[in-house]
């Protein structure tokens, strides 16, 4: 079964699952099929796949149990309304990385003194942050704020805070934040240290890399800290199809 490569996708597949519940064409208590099984039904990507499923768990149509499946818990979403199809954790990784890549890259170019002393105070303080991830998350929403607002690009630093807030917007992303907070995922200050360097060196071509870099590896751990099958190794296909929805192929 094929979803039209139009719209989200991954909304397009969590309505075409959510009506198979709905309709009683899967009992409550039935696991659902393995992500690479519906990946290949729907043909779409395992992340659209995962967006799926963290969306019918927001509507409380499945539960995911990590380790084991994907379970259906209801006939009916919460409430009896399905939630708003807020932006999809893995589509805003992928915005992320092409526009906040150039925006770096711009950054490190018209970055002025005062700019980069404010980003390494930022740097700093997420650095002194440690364990209290709300406030890392905090100062990592800064970081990549400010690099934005240093392009004096108002397009750019409007699109990059946009696509922060509808992070925050989105309640598919908040679910999947939580589960990777429950799994140990928390802004890294070893992926920030590139990108800063490379700004305090003005380098462009480093500064995207290290940019790109980081959120490739913010994907990588989102992936990994919500698997939900029994290993969590990935296997050929779906490391050929992460290249393809990073556009490393």
């Amino acid at each position: 079964m094929t979803v039209l490569k139009t719209g989200r996708l991954y909304a397009q597949v969590a309505r075409q699952i959510s009506e198979d519940i709905t309709a009683g064409r899967v009992a409550v208590g039935a696991r659902l099929p393995s992500e690479r099984e519906l990946s290949e039904r729907f043909e779409v990507s395992r992340p659209t796949v995962r967006e799926a499923l963290i969306a019918l768990e927001v509507d409380g149509l499945v539960e995911i149990r990590m380790g084991s499946g994907v379970y259906v818990t209801a006939r009916t979403p919460l409430g009896g309304k399905f939630s708003p199809i807020g932006v999809g954790p893995f589509e805003l990784l992928e915005a992320r990385r092409a526009i906040e890549g150039e925006t770096c890259a711009i950054a490190a170019t018209r970055a002025e003194p005062e700019d980069l002393s404010k980003l390494k105070q930022v740097f700093d303080k997420m650095a002194a942050a440690g364990a209290n991830v709300a406030l890392a998350e905090s100062y990592d929403h800064q970081f990549h704020v400010h690099i934005a607002q240093m392009t004096r690009n108002s397009a750019l630093s409007g699109a990059v805070e946009g696509l922060w807030e509808a992070r925050m917007a989105s309640p598919q992303e908040k679910s999947l934040s939580r589960k990777a907070h429950l799994a140990g995922v928390s802004p890294k200050i070893e992926e920030h240290l590139p990108i800063l360097e490379a700004l305090l060196a003005h380098d462009p071509e480093q500064a995207r890399a290290a940019m790109r870099a980081h959120l490739d590896n913010v994907l990588r751990d989102l992936i990994v800290a919500t698997e939900v099958q029994e290993s969590a190794a990935f296997d050929a296909k779906l490391n050929a199809r992460r290249k393809l929805f990073l556009g490393t192929a």
